[in-house]
C-alpha cells in the first residue's frame, strides 16, 4: 500500500534546511506533498505564487513529489487529502514544544500522526526569518537556500 505524507510550511523562503527534510522523507513515503501554507500572522516576502513556482521547479524530475498551496487548517488539508501522515523538521528545541502541541491536536482532531524529522547539525540554525532579514540587507543568501541563487 502506498504512503502518502504532507510536509506544511509557509517556506518563505524555502531554506537548505527544508530541501533537507523532503531528501530524508522520501525513504519515509511514497508520495509527498509540500503545502504552501498562507498565515495571516505572518507578513511574506514572497508571494504564494512565487514560493509555488520555485519549489515546483526544484523538484519538477521529483514524480514523489508535489506542490499546492492552502488557506485552511493543516489538519483538514491532511484529511482532504487522505495522507496517511504530516511530516515536520525541528531545529531546536523551542520548536519542538510548539509542534508536539501541534502533532497532539491533529492526532486528537484526526487520527492523523506526525513524525518529526531533526535538522541536520549544519543547519539547524538556519531560518526562513533570518534569510528573509539577511534579504532585506541585500546580503547574498545563495549558500542557505538551494532556490535564491
Amino acid at each position: 500500500m502506498k504512503k502518502k505524507a504532507l510536509f506544511t510550511g509557509t517556506f518563505d523562503p524555502f531554506t537548505i534546511g527544508h530541501d533537507s527534510i523532503v531528501k530524508r522523507s522520501l525513504i519515509l513515503t511514497d508520495e509527498l506533498i509540500i503545502a504552501i501554507g498562507s498565515n495571516q500572522a505572518k507578513t511574506s516576502f514572497f508571494s504564494i505564487e512565487e514560493r509555488m513556482e520555485t519549489i515546483s521547479h526544484l523538484y519538477k524530475t521529483t514524480d514523489k513529489i508535489s506542490v499546492i498551496a492552502y488557506d485552511l487548517l493543516t489538519v483538514d488539508l491532511a484529511k482532504q487529502l487522505d495522507v496517511d501522515f504530516i511530516i515536520r523538521g525541528i531545529r531546536h528545541i523551542q520548536d519542538f514544544a510548539y509542534e508536539k502541541e501541534m502533532a497532539d491536536a491533529n492526532r486528537k482532531l484526526s487520527g492523523i500522526e506526525t513524525v518529526f524529522l531533526f535538522a541536520e547539525p549544519e543547519f539547524s540554525w538556519i531560518s526562513s526569518s533570518l534569510i528573509r532579514e539577511l534579504l532585506m540587507y541585500k546580503k547574498d543568501i545563495s549558500h542557505l537556500t538551494p532556490i535564491i541563487k
